[in-house]
């Protein structure tokens, strides 16, 4: 995650394997040594590290390696001439580097090393037999190692690893920084964790500072009294905070398109795969035979054919379109909104606040694995979609989505408006659902992976003291490996099941 050294080698990737019980006779048929011994061959460096419980391997690749795996992958990088041409190890030095002076960013690299370590197949024409804590494994021709040994669990976990000096400097410029406010160095975090994580901190700095204008509004709709216009100040209110967010939206695709500017990142807006845009004619067969009518004939023919295929297939994109968006709305209709009619219900039901909060409380966690759910769906119905280009594609899924977000947002909002015609009591609500679904994020995000990693670490300690057979002294993880495995993956709002369509065009 820091520019590649060409003389140092830094250690990027770590492979995560139980600890052995007991070291095999013939080290040729052990499962660790075979994968090390690959992980060799292939160019990369390694470096074994025994933690508390399990045991690390810890690999690095020269500069040279990830070349001739960028030009194996016939990638494309941008040249000192202004044209992005595909990347040849010969011709390094006419490739423009990072600003850090690395070669290849930190998800470049990545992909390589993922390309390396999962391209290990046996070569051989027969099984190999490989052997762990008396079990044996066949690894058949042609079978990546990598993943016989995932199903096998005999490797726990792929897992890229902090470099400690960048992540220091992060630490102290970007996380530990109280003081600029909003300020990131969003320039380092792009070059240290890569284009997507870069543009979501930049979301969120964004979206903070620009939070101050409703928070603000809110303030003062809250502590002044308006008199006889009060009435107004809650329409007021909404029509300004809707105002706000369209604007919010505009300025943020500014901002977005700058900064992939910035970055020297370009993406054009390309078919899907299998979409066929114009009337692409086919191969036409010149024969001295043919005469010059003929050959227009077959031409006229051949146009027809196309224009009659790529009709069918625009109407049977529309088709699909419109055949995903009615079982999109039939599942709300079905499933969602007699969910939310129940709950907002049981609220005008329950009179004590405590059973208010209890009821809200669940109803938001419920709601949570409906969203979920429903982008999962969503996301497969877009996938049998012939959408004509990725903003088709992404337009859609955001319509979708909208529709279940709406849902779960408004709609009981609006029984509550309509039954009783009262603005107090749709404020009333609102704030309780504010204070406790940022209440349960807050937890979910925050809380819940602390403990989480705390009580891996408790289970790792119990288990060494059970083995040792002494209560006395605290264990300390000897490496820092150990602690980033232990920690959980930090995954924010920005899953591979659902983009909400902020970030499109980052690949």
């Amino acid at each position: 995650m820091v520019g590649h050294g060409e003389e140092e080698p830094v250690y990027e990737i770590a492979v995560a394997v139980p600890k052995r019980r007991a070291k095999e006779r013939d080290e040729s048929e052990d499962c660790v040594e075979v994968l090390v011994e690959e992980f060799r061959k292939v160019g990369l460096i390694t470096e074994r590290v025994v933690g508390i419980a399990d045991e690390f391997i810890k690999l690095a690749a020269p500069l040279e390696i990830l070349g001739r795996t960028a030009a194996e992958l016939c990638m494309k990088k941008p040249t000192h001439i202004g044209m992005d041409l595909q990347f040849e190890w010969e011709d390094v030095h006419a490739f423009v580097r990072q600003p850090d002076g690395s070669l290849f960013s930190w998800c470049e690299r990545f992909h390589f090393y993922r390309h390396l370590i999962y391209g290990i197949v046996n070569k051989s024409r027969s099984d190999i037999i490989l052997k762990w804590d008396a079990k044996e494994i066949h690894w058949e021709p042609g079978e990546p190692l990598l993943q016989r040994l995932e199903s096998e669990s005999v490797v726990k976990q792929v897992f890229p690893i902090h470099v400690e000096a960048k992540r220091k400097e992060l630490l102290r410029s970007w996380a530990l920084n109280w003081l600029d406010f909003t300020r990131q160095p969003i320039d380092d975090i792009y070059l240290y964790f890569g284009t997507k994580i870069a543009v979501y901190f930049a979301f969120l700095g964004m979206y903070t500072r620009w939070m101050m204008f409703p928070a603000g509004l809110g303030l003062i709709s809250q502590l002044i009294d308006f008199g006889p216009f009060q009435f107004l100040v809650l329409p007021i209110f909404f029509v300004c905070i809707t105002l706000w967010a369209v604007v919010f939206f505009q300025f943020w695709k500014r901002k977005n398109s700058a900064l992939l500017t910035r970055w020297q990142i370009s993406y054009s807006v390309g078919a899907d795969p299998g979409y066929d845009l114009g009337y692409k004619l086919s191969g036409k067969e010149w024969s001295s035979i043919q005469s010059p009518v003929e050959i227009a004939r077959k031409e006229e023919q051949d146009r027809r054919k196309d224009k009659e295929k790529f009709q069918r297939e625009e109407w049977f994109g529309a088709f699909l379109r419109i055949r995903n968006d009615a079982i999109v709305i039939l599942s709300i209709i079905c499933l969602q909104l007699p969910f939310e009619l129940a709950y907002a219900h049981l609220y005008e039901v329950v009179e004590s606040d405590v059973i208010k909060f209890g009821l809200t409380a669940i109803y938001l966690v419920l709601i949570q694995h409906f969203t979920r759910i429903g982008g999962k769906v969503s996301v497969q119905l877009i996938n049998h979609e012939m959408n004509v280009s990725r903003e088709y594609r992404a337009d859609s899924l955001v319509y979708k989505v909208f529709g279940l977000y709406f849902m779960q947002s408004y709609i009981g909002l609006f029984y509550h408006a309509l039954l009783h015609r009262n603005f107090m009591t749709l404020r009333q609500v609102l704030i309780q659902r504010l204070i406790i679904s940022e209440v349960l994020e807050n937890l979910w995000e925050n809380s819940f992976p602390y403990l989480k990693y705390s009580y891996k670490k408790h289970k790792v300690r119990k288990k060494k003291r059970c083995e040792k057979g002494s209560t006395r002294g605290r264990i300390q993880f000897a490496s820092r490996v150990e602690k980033e495995y232990l920690k959980p993956s930090y995954s924010a709002s920005i899953g591979d099941e659902l983009e909400d369509g902020l970030f499109d065009g980052i690949k």
